[in-house]
């Protein structure tokens, strides 16, 4: 049941935070049962928000395998909720995450291969599998991106040690966690540029690049670099290091969210066109472009299939 805890800002509905939470600890629990070996997650991508879930309401998540390499798990997360009273569950958002099996030093290790057993298998694992180069391509423009103080946009950064509550088994900060800060920030810089009805609409390309240990400075830097007429994506980037070592932060995480401002009659409101005006504005302006565009072709994941009859 979603509580008071999970619910976001405007207090309206959850939390996209709370939700991606919730997604990396189904989608974990499905890849070690899988892999009988502990796991790192390694990529989400596709997290669609069709529709919010509000306080108090009852949430169910569902995670399965769908395609294994030699060492990863890709895993499918469905999450439908209901009135309480009513129990006709509906679907709330899906995605897909990677999981990379790790032995006891750390190292990636093979995992049994799945096989599927019915045509809705099938189709689930052609669909992981044509999302394979797309999203090497992804992320190597993703990658490719600098950032520096030359920008203008809205901006959104927030500085703090990673706690031992956030720790996972591995001893580090739980996916799901910097899932959260990732949401936390963005939702303040969209919030900035709009209204606090401001909510995540999709998350994508979050590419997880190294671990970030408990007690190491974790920053989350937040930036809005294109608007449409009704959303705004902004890109966030999480770097961390030593206490001892403030000033040398690598990367650790990144991706780009695009929020809606919902209005009183509960659609999205216009929103102000971003003013671009350095050459760093206008690149990561067509930075988001890009990824559009190269997010155009993927299919859509056959979720309807799973649903419940």
């Amino acid at each position: 049941m979603a509580v008071p805890q999970d619910v976001a800002a405007s207090g309206a509905t959850v939390a996209a935070g709370s939700v991606l939470e919730w997604i990396d600890k189904a989608a974990y629990a499905c890849a070690v049962g899988w892999s009988a070996s502990d796991t790192v997650t390694a990529y989400v991508g596709n997290v669609h928000f069709t529709q919010p879930i509000k306080p108090g309401n009852l949430v169910e998540v569902h995670a399965r395998i769908i395609h294994t390499g030699r060492t990863s798990m890709h895993v499918l997360v469905t999450v439908e909720t209901t009135d309480v009273r009513a129990r006709e569950y509906s679907p709330a958002t899906h995605c897909i995450l990677v999981f990379v099996a790790v032995d006891d030093a750390g190292r990636p290790q093979e995992v049994p291969k799945w096989t599927p057993h019915s045509d809705v298998d099938r189709e689930l694992q052609l669909n992981a599998q044509a999302r394979l180069e797309p999203r090497k391509r992804i992320q190597t423009v993703m990658r490719a991106q600098e950032y520096t103080d030359d920008s203008t946009t809205p901006r959104t950064v927030f500085r703090f040690l990673a706690a031992p509550a956030d720790a996972n088994w591995g001893g580090n900060a739980h996916g799901g966690t910097v899932m959260r800060w990732i949401d936390e920030a963005a939702f303040a810089t969209a919030a900035a540029w709009s209204s606090e009805t401001a909510v995540a609409v999709y998350s994508g390309g979050i590419h997880f690049y190294r671990p970030i240990h408990i007690g190491h400075i974790v920053e989350v830097d937040a930036r809005l670099i294109h608007t449409g007429k009704r959303n705004m994506h902004i890109s966030i980037r999480v770097r961390s290091g030593s206490p001892r070592t403030p000033h040398d932060l690598q990367l650790t995480t990144q991706c780009m969210s695009i929020f809606v401002a919902i209005g009183a009659d509960g659609h999205a409101e216009p929103v102000e066109p971003l003013t671009l005006i350095t050459a760093e504005d206008k690149r990561l302006d067509e930075h988001a472009r890009e990824l559009v565009a190269l997010r155009a072709p993927l299919v859509m994941m056959p979720v309807d299939h799973l649903r419940r009859p």
